[in-house]
This record gives C-alpha cells, sequence and structure tokens, in this order.
C-alpha cells in the first residue's frame, strides 16, 4: 500500500509527513483554491473530517484562521495520554500496522510505548507534544468548534479526549465564545457516527455558517 510504505520511508529517512501532517497541508490548499473561486464565500467554509480525516479538520482549523467552523468526527484524541496510560496507544497505532510491523523489523525493538513514540516522533514531530489535541484545539479558538466522539471508542479513548476537549473548553471559556464549542459524547458508542451525531453536526455548520451569523 502506497500510504504505509510512504510512511514506513518517513520512518526511515525523514522524508515526508504522509501520517497526518501533509494531508491537513492539502486542506490548506484546497482552501486556497475555495477561496479564490468567486462562487464560494471564503468567510463561510466549514470542515468536517472523519476518524483520521477528524484529526486532520483539526489540526488543519488549528494552523489555517480561514476554516470558520470545523466538526471533528470520531477523531479528537491526545496521543501523549494514550503513552501515558498503559496499552492505551495499541488501537490507534495498530490502524498503521503495517508501517509500524515493517519498523519494528528495522529496529528489532519490541512494540511497546517507548517504541510508538519513537515512531511517532520520526513520522509526525510533535504529534505528541506541541501539535497534540490538547495544544491544537485551544488554537480555534473562539471559532465554532463541535467534537463528536463515542464514550466507547478504543481508537479515541476517553480519557485522551477528555484532556484534549478541556483544554479547548478552556480557551473558549478565557476568549468569551463558550457557546461555539461543544463536546458530543455518543452513548454506548465505539468508533462510529450515530444519526443522532450526524444530525447534530449538520445543525452546528447550519447554525454557524449561515450569513446571519457572520
Amino acid at each position: 500500500v502506497p500510504y504505509f510504505s510512504a510512511m514506513l520511508r518517513a520512518y526511515r529517512t525523514g522524508e515526508g509527513h504522509p501520517y497526518l501532517y501533509d494531508t491537513v497541508w492539502d486542506v490548506m490548499r484546497l482552501i486556497d483554491y475555495l477561496s479564490a473561486r468567486p462562487d464560494v464565500d471564503g468567510s463561510r467554509i466549514g470542515v468536517i473530517g472523519l476518524s483520521k480525516g477528524g484529526t486532520e479538520a483539526y489540526l488543519a482549523a488549528a494552523a489555517d484562521e480561514r476554516i470558520t467552523a470545523v466538526v471533528p468526527l470520531i477523531g479528537v484524541q491526545s496521543f501523549g495520554w494514550s503513552l501515558r496510560h498503559s496499552a492505551a496507544w495499541e488501537a490507534r497505532t495498530w490502524t498503521l500496522r503495517e508501517a509500524v510491523e515493517a519498523a519494528v523489523a528495522d529496529s528489532g525493538e519490541a512494540v511497546n510505548a517507548a517504541f510508538v513514540r519513537k515512531f511517532y516522533d520520526r513520522i509526525a514531530p510533535g504529534l505528541v507534544d506541541r501539535f497534540d489535541g490538547p495544544a491544537m484545539l485551544p488554537l480555534i479558538a473562539p471559532r465554532p468548534l463541535l467534537v463528536v466522539n463515542g464514550d466507547s471508542d478504543p481508537r479515541s479513548p476517553l480519557g485522551g479526549v477528555r484532556e484534549a476537549t478541556a483544554s479547548a473548553k478552556r480557551a473558549y471559556e478565557a476568549a468569551r465564545g463558550a457557546e461555539r464549542f461543544v463536546l458530543l459524547l455518543e452513548v454506548d458508542a465505539a468508533h462510529e457516527v450515530t444519526s443522532e451525531a450526524d444530525k447534530a453536526t449538520l445543525d452546528w455548520l447550519v447554525r454557524w455558517l449561515s450569513p446571519t451569523t457572520q
């Protein structure tokens, strides 16, 4: 798979950042294009992302203030929190299994939190600290941010979700924009988006991207 091959190349050589960073760059270039179109109102650009796309959505919104409103779906997390808690890193890491296993074969090390930290540091430097969810979500404030996560999602453990969103909540309150931040925890939901959350997402974007709210 070219994606995992590119990730392994990044691990081995430092060439490129195919996991999250390069794709966030792509989102920003898409906004360049949209902003240049005469039929697009550049002051009303919203972004939705699902799973890894949800992580990309909040990273892009943190980096690019042209994003007016953002809804990361089942993608908000704290990579750092997961590494600090026993086995919490496993489910997210194994979505990258092919690249991780090849990197382990290169080094002869065991797959544990220390190795996973090294892996992330090579393919996406800063992902577990200065560019992690608790650091990035506050940068979106006070622009509208709806975070949707399942309360039983193994890929985005609830402890990490709460750490990231608590940081966001403090930033929104400090910016006097508390009503522009909402955490929607789907009850008894794993790595999925329920019909209720789907409706809430559409309602959120209609509310905040409507010309009357600009």
